[in-house]
């Protein structure tokens, strides 16, 4: 069954970007933005339903990631709880130590908020680098570590390669030390196990949209007993965490989607990835000796192929490409293209890094559409490869 948002449009391969919601998940929250509209604050017949649908939302993301149901507080996004778990841990522990660490692959929603607790108050961060394959050794964690640390942020797996980092090996590293761990999971949610007992964490963030739930939704596991301090100030909602009227029908769309989540994981994983390495394999043959790899090789999201063609740019390619919807992690600032700073903290040489392409797949991606893709990607390299040496 093909999603109605994808129908008659462009292969879509950019679901680390953002995913189509599930129709599921629309029926299960519509209700909440027509009938159900009550304040689940509020003490009457009208709040019962929105409280007890917020409570059973917040149960089916606690079952997700295996924890209880008030280790989770809701935000608006996976921005929102990395901030929350990051500035919220550091200035809860204040007293204690005054120093971070972090890795320089991180997204910006980590290290931006990591820049601004040294601007506005002082503390200091280590930003630590990644090997070729974009992860971080965590002897170099170890070695980082002082007197002062109070927290730990490395993301799970990385939004634009998919390569996954040892989550479990730093927590372990972090538990010795008595520091918190933080680890934003947004692309790892739902595509690999994220159990946090397992795992280890003390914090871990959710972004909706990246599992079939709409945007302007995300949660935070916060391991019970911990102190942060709050980023909205207010009524108390969340545990005093978060403050503001709750949106209830976008948390009952997390919880079906997590409900989802749970109950295809163990199917999802090994069709993505067969299609993915699929994908992968023709383009090789259509492109012999011209395709690499960024990113681990065996450690990384199910759903990732970033690959780098020599030759080409990958901007250009996906300009001339209009029957594919994907992306290159370039950024492009008043008609200048930089390269990927996930790719070049991995060494990548500039050309290599402009040459990229992040070819996700998800729930609907179907292999006959893998096929095509790989053929109108060979095309139209092939093509700019004949222009180029006219």
């Amino acid at each position: 069954m093909t999603h109605p948002g994808l129908q008659d449009g462009p292969i879509y391969l950019d679901y680390n970007a953002t995913t189509p919601i599930d129709p599921a998940v629309v029926d299960a929250m519509l209700p909440y933005l027509t009938t159900y509209f009550g304040n689940p604050s509020s003490a009457h017949a009208y709040a019962e339903t929105t409280r007890a649908a917020m409570a059973t939302a917040r149960e089916q993301v606690a079952s997700l990631l295996g924890c209880a149901q008030d280790e989770i507080i809701f935000t608006g996004s996976g921005t929102e709880s990395d901030a929350l778990a990051i500035r919220g841990a550091a200035l809860a522990n204040r007293f204690h130590g005054n120093h971070i660490i972090t890795q320089v692959s991180e997204h910006p929603a980590v290290l931006n908020v990591c820049k601004s607790l040294t601007r506005l108050h002082g503390l200091r961060v280590t930003y630590l680098p990644v090997d070729k394959y974009g992860r971080i050794d965590p002897a170099e964690v170890a070695a980082a570590i002082e007197e002062q640390t109070t927290l730990i942020s490395i993301m799970y797996a990385n939004n634009e390669t998919g390569t996954i980092q040892p989550i479990s090996e730093l927590a372990d590293l972090a538990r010795r030390h008595r520091i918190l761990l933080h680890t934003d999971a947004s692309q790892a949610v739902g595509k690999i196990p994220t159990d946090v007992q397992s795992l280890g964490v003390d914090f871990l963030t959710i972004a909706g949209h990246k599992l079939y739930a709409p945007k302007g939704i995300g949660a935070l596991y916060v391991r019970r007993g911990l102190q942060l301090e709050p980023l909205l100030y207010g009524g108390g909602q969340e545990h005093g965490l978060r403050a503001g009227t709750e949106n209830v029908a976008y948390m009952v769309a997390l919880g079906a989607a997590s409900v989802l989540a749970r109950e295809q994981l163990a199917l999802s994983q090994p069709r993505l990835q067969k299609l993915r390495d699929q994908l992968q394999q023709k383009l090789e043959q259509r492109l012999p000796h011209s395709v690499h790899l960024n990113g681990h090789p065996t450690d990384r999201l199910p759903n990732t192929l970033n690959i780098s063609i020599d030759g080409i740019l990958g901007e250009e390619v996906l300009a001339a490409m209009p029957g594919i919807a994907s992306s290159t992690g370039s950024a492009c600032h008043e008609g200048k293209t930089d390269p990927s700073a996930v790719l070049s903290a991995m060494g990548q040489s500039r050309e290599r890094a402009l040459g990229a392409l992040r070819l996700t797949l998800g729930r609907w991606t179907t292999a006959k559409e893998i096929n095509a893709a790989a053929d109108q990607i060979a095309q139209t390299v092939q093509t700019q490869w004949k222009s180029r040496d006219a």
